[in-house]
């Protein structure tokens, strides 16, 4: 795919999703460079709150859909790796906080309400930064964001409350499918949020950008998975990566329009009944995790479904550094070893190459997989209702 013309994937539909995936790596750095320089502007945003003696910032990370997975995949390397003496850092979908804002927003938490969006124009979003105004006593808005033009871009930069960081122009996927947004935003969120030296972080993008040119390159191990006669697809991983494989299952059902059955969970949680979803025609694959420890649990599942012969393929994804699995595995080449948060970038590539092709398979157009409309780029028919 990444070696045709644009004229041959035009034919297919499926150009934009297509260079949306190969620019990604190069987005990254692109990414780090705008944190660094918004860097100082948080930290005032932040100072302004006005706190009480040993009172915590409240950070919720939140968007509709893919850009809710970004909190969901920060949120677990945060609490290890962020400022928890400072702030407590909680992953909250806009369409739960619209539907239930009196279970999700405390009126006497300062709270940092960081809103992610490609377009920002999802009723959701709008209706989620209005609520936090209405019901949080001492609210501020980071607003992380692929559109300029967006409404919480427009809004978020006329309020004195609020800070505008717009993603790489080209984050600002044309598809249907978030992909560089995704991988933006999420990596704009590490490195406002983890404590870890700047230095590292800088390594760490670079390592992650170096992996994600690596996913691009093989894509003909990942084309002979995609070639296998399946028909279900099973996402696995712990801690963040448990985080990626709710956006990594998204892909599939996106991307194939609901024709390959997907389920996604931890690797752990996995044995408690989603298991049985498992046939002859399901491929499982795991996201395994670099820390030791749970590095184990990720490999026992593999082991496990395969040995158990239930499967299509099982599959492992990681670092080849103490990744023992004995089924079929996608390693990356020897590297400086990725903490999860860093690592979730080139993995979720890997997912969006096989959604990619797999759409391709099945004669569906990635860039429009949805013939009948009735979901779309920007979600529609969603009525707001008010709020007293």
């Amino acid at each position: 795919m990444f070696e045709k013309s644009n004229a041959t994937l035009e034919k297919l539909g499926a150009v934009i999703t297509t260079r949306e995936i190969q620019q990604e790596p190069k987005l990254w750095l692109e990414t780090l460079a705008i944190c660094q320089q918004h860097q100082a502007k948080l930290a005032d945003l932040l100072a302004s709150f006005e706190l009480k003696e040993n009172q915590k910032i409240r950070v919720i990370f939140t968007g509709a859909g893919t850009s809710q997975y970004v909190g969901d995949t920060l949120v677990p390397y945060l609490r290890r790796t962020g400022d928890t003496n400072r702030f407590e850092f909680v992953s909250l979908g806009t369409t739960d906080i619209v539907a239930a804002p009196k279970d999700y927003l405390l009126a006497d938490e300062p709270t940092l309400l960081v809103s992610f969006a490609r377009s920002g124009n999802s009723p959701e979003s709008k209706a989620t930064v209005k609520l936090a105004n209405k019901v949080v006593k001492q609210v501020k808005h980071l607003v992380i964001t692929c559109a300029a033009e967006g409404a919480l871009a427009v809004t978020g930069k006329a309020d004195a409350n609020s800070l505008v960081v717009l993603m790489p122009e080209l984050s600002n996927d044309k598809g249907f499918a978030m992909t560089g947004s995704f991988t933006c935003m999420t990596l704009a969120g590490l490195l406002f949020f983890d404590q870890t030296d700047q230095a590292k972080k800088i390594d760490y993008v670079k390592t992650a950008a170096k992996l994600g040119e690596y996913v691009i390159e093989q894509e003909a191990q990942l084309a002979a998975l995609v070639e296998l006669d399946f028909e279900r697809i099973v996402y696995l991983g712990s801690g963040p990566l448990s985080g990626l494989a709710r956006e990594a299952q998204l892909k599939i059902l996106e991307l194939t329009h609901g024709q390959i059955a997907t389920v996604f969970d931890s690797s752990m949680g996995f044995r408690h009944g989603p298991k049985s979803f498992i046939n002859e025609k399901t491929l499982v694959l795991d996201f395994v995790a670099n820390d030791p420890y749970t590095r184990k649990y990720d490999l026992d599942v593999l082991e496990e479904v395969h040995a158990d012969q239930i499967a299509l393929q099982t599959v492992s994804i990681g670092q080849v550094s103490g990744h023992e699995f004995t089924g079929q595995r996608f390693d990356y080449p020897p590297s400086e070893t990725l903490p999860e948060g860093y690592l979730a970038l080139p993995d979720i590539m890997v997912a969006q190459v096989i959604a990619l092709l797999t759409s391709l398979k099945i004669g569906n157009t990635p860039d429009t997989p949805s013939p009948s409309g009735t979901v779309n780029r920007v979600v529609k028919g969603v009525l707001i209702h008010e709020f007293e």
